[in-house]
C-alpha cells in the first residue's frame, strides 16, 4: 500500500516524538463530517495543488491531516486506517536501521517540498506508522495529553509486544516506563520517548493483524461516547476507567477505520 501523505503545519525535531496523525479513509466528506461531530475537529479545505489533502484543525490549530486512500491502496484492497508520523533525524538511515532490525519499508522515502521527507515503515510484527525528518524545528502541538481534539496516547496491538519494544528502542529511542499486569490479558508496557509515558504496547491475540491505535482527547467520555453512536461509528470497547484515573473507550468510524478516545468521566 502507498500514500502520499502532504502536511503543512510546522513540526518538532524532537526525535522519537508522534508529530502529526493522518487518516485515510474511503470518502472523505463522510470522514470529516463524522469526526467533526464526534471530536469537533474542522476540516480545512485543502492547500495542495492537484491533491485532496484536508488538515484537521480544532481551537486554530492543526492535529492532523485527512485524505482518500490512493488509487493504489484501494485496488490493492487498503482499509480506512489512522497513520502516526514519529520524528527521526534521517529518514534514509533509519529506513536502513528498520531493515537490518527485521522490520519492512512500506512505502519508500518521498520528500514533501517545505515540509520534510517521510517514509512509511512496519515493525517485526507488522504494525506500520509513518518516520519523519521535518524541515521545521518548530514545535509540534498534536500530542497534547488532556486537551481536547489533540492526540492523548498511542497503544501498540501486537503479536509480541517485547520484541516491538527492543525494535522500537533501537529504532526511536523509545524505553520502558512501567508494566501493568492486566491477569488473563497479559502485560501492558508503558514507553516512553525521553520522558513522561507516551503510549502502551500489549499483545492483542484478537486483532487480525498488529496495529497502532490512536487515542484523541475528549472533554466528556460518555458524551463522546453517545456522539460516537449518533454519528454511525460503532463502539469495540465500552467506556472504563484506566490508572491515572482517565476514561476510555475503543470504536470504529462510519467507514471502519479503528481509533480511541480518552477523557473524563462527568456522570
Amino acid at each position: 500500500m502507498t500514500s502520499t501523505p502532504l502536511t503543512s503545519t510546522p513540526v518538532s525535531s524532537k526525535l522519537g516524538n508522534f508529530i502529526w496523525y493522518e487518516l485515510l479513509t474511503s470518502d472523505v466528506d463522510k470522514a470529516a463530517r463524522f469526526y467533526g461531530a464526534v471530536v469537533g475537529w474542522k476540516s480545512e479545505p485543502s492547500q495542495m495543488p492537484g491533491m485532496d489533502y484536508r488538515p484537521w484543525v480544532i481551537d486554530g490549530q492543526m492535529v492532523g491531516g485527512l485524505m482518500a486512500i490512493p488509487a493504489q491502496g484501494a485496488a490493492e484492497g487498503m482499509r480506512p486506517v489512522w497513520l502516526g508520523y514519529v520524528s527521526v533525524e534521517n529518514v534514509d538511515r533509519t529506513i536502513g536501521d528498520v531493515l537490518a532490525t527485521g522490520g519492512t519499508l512500506v512505502m519508500p522515502a518521498t520528500d514533501i517540498p517545505g515540509v520534510g521527507r517521510i517514509a512509511m515503515i512496519a515493525d517485526p510484527q507488522g504494525a506500520a506508522l509513518y518516520v519523519m525528518t521535518p524541515n521545521s524545528a518548530a514545535t509540534s502541538q498534536v500530542y497534547a495529553p488532556g486537551k481536547p481534539g489533540h492526540g492523548g496516547w498511542h497503544e501498540l496491538h501486537s503479536s509480541n509486544w517485547e520484541a516491538g519494544l527492543t525494535f522500537y528502542g533501537k529504532l526511536l529511542g523509545w524505553g520502558r516506563s512501567d508494566a501493568l499486569d492486566m491477569g488473563p490479558m497479559g502485560t501492558y508496557l508503558l514507553f516512553n520517548a525521553g520522558g513522561e509515558a507516551i503510549g502502551g504496547m500489549m499483545n492483542n491475540p484478537h486483532a487480525p493483524r498488529p496495529f497502532w491505535l490512536y487515542y484523541f482527547n475528549v472533554d466528556d467520555i460518555m458524551a463522546a461516547k453517545h456522539r460516537v453512536e449518533a454519528a454511525g461509528g460503532t463502539i469495540v470497547r465500552d467506556p472504563h476507567e484506566v490508572p491515572g484515573g482517565s476514561w476510555i473507550l475503543q470504536a470504529q468510524d462510519d467507514q471502519g477505520a479503528m481509533f480511541a478516545l480518552i477523557g473524563p468521566h462527568k456522570g
